[in-house]
């Protein structure tokens, strides 16, 4: 029954303490460098993003811009930088326990190459989302149409593009798959209205309500900081159906075009109620009558010689 016992102890006496400690103690050192590399790193990124939000507001753009944009190309860097200490680590782990790495790099390339030719669609969405942020077409916090679709952008990873729309859906594009784009808050945001009133209105009248509309805007003291600019009114664009169409365009700070957009309606609306100035609906007009009779009536009343 002591065989067994005796067998572990015969083993453990002749295992090398002394070697078994010293390996111990490297793969320790080995994880706490590797700690310490990334906590440096983080550091670094830390003072990078500084520095490109720096430059940007040197170069004229918002810092709320400057700001998006840093984040994004940083945490893209910090993603692969922190990838590749930890195979690293990972590697020279395997090496001080004593395990041939060579086979294993070996082994890694054949299947590298192998995968490769199955992973062109990930090669594609790395490399589209690294341009994408390069270029600064897009960043985090940006409200932007992908492929057709609206919403705001919670993340841009190496792979993917995540929207989350108003209704609180995510939409998640690999970034290969991208084909259009639209950026809706970059730099500023536009909100273009097209407000119809009726064709017995004076447009030069209603022009002048807009105006005084528009200037209340940009003295208030919550709306005002948000317009970048006097809010621009084109004048009359179209002669519809069944109103005329009053043309223009309100520039805010990003993603703050539909807040800025409510407000001027609302108060338009209520300047239009003050000043008796129609906002038409479709309708149509109804007469009731023989004034002319249908063809078919005319026919057979020729053909009698007349009405009765």
């Amino acid at each position: 029954m002591n065989l067994p016992i005796e067998r572990l102890m015969q083993y453990f006496a002749g295992v090398d303490w002394g070697a078994v400690g010293a390996g111990v103690l490297r793969v320790v050192l080995v994880l706490v460098i590797a700690r310490v590399l990334i906590a440096v790193l983080h550091s670094a990124f830390r003072r990078f993003e500084q520095e490109l939000e720096r430059r940007a507001a040197a170069q004229g753009e918002g810092a709320l811009e400057a700001r998006k944009r840093a984040e994004t190309l940083v945490r893209l860097l910090r993603q692969g930088v922190v990838l590749v200490i930890w195979i690293m680590a990972v590697l020279i782990i395997l090496g001080q326990i004593g395990i041939n790495i060579g086979p294993i790099l070996a082994g890694a390339g054949v299947a590298g190459l192998a995968v490769g030719f199955g992973a062109q669609n990930l090669v594609r969405d790395v490399i589209s989302g690294f341009f994408l942020i390069l270029e600064n077409q897009v960043r985090v916090g940006d409200v932007a149409v992908v492929n057709g679709t609206g919403g705001l952008v919670e993340a841009i990873n190496f792979r993917t593009l995540i929207l989350r729309d108003l209704s609180g859906i995510v939409h998640i594009f690999p970034n290969g798959t991208i084909n259009s784009l639209s950026n809706l808050t970059k730099e500023w945001s536009a909100y273009v209205f097209e407000i119809g009133v009726a064709y017995k209105e004076d447009t030069d009248h209603v022009v002048e309500v807009l105006h005084r509309v528009a200037k209340g805007l940009r003295a208030d003291e919550y709306f005002g900081p948000l317009l970048i600019d006097d809010v621009e009114i084109f004048g009359v664009d179209q002669l519809a159906d069944s109103a005329v169409i009053i043309k223009g365009r309100i520039r805010t700070r990003p993603i703050k075009q539909w807040e800025v957009g409510r407000q001027f309606l609302r108060r338009v609306k209520q300047a239009f109620d003050r000043e008796g100035i129609e906002i038409p609906f479709p309708h149509r007009s109804l007469y009731v009558g023989e004034a002319t009779k249908p063809l078919a009536v005319q026919i057979l009343e020729g053909s009698r010689g007349g009405p009765s």
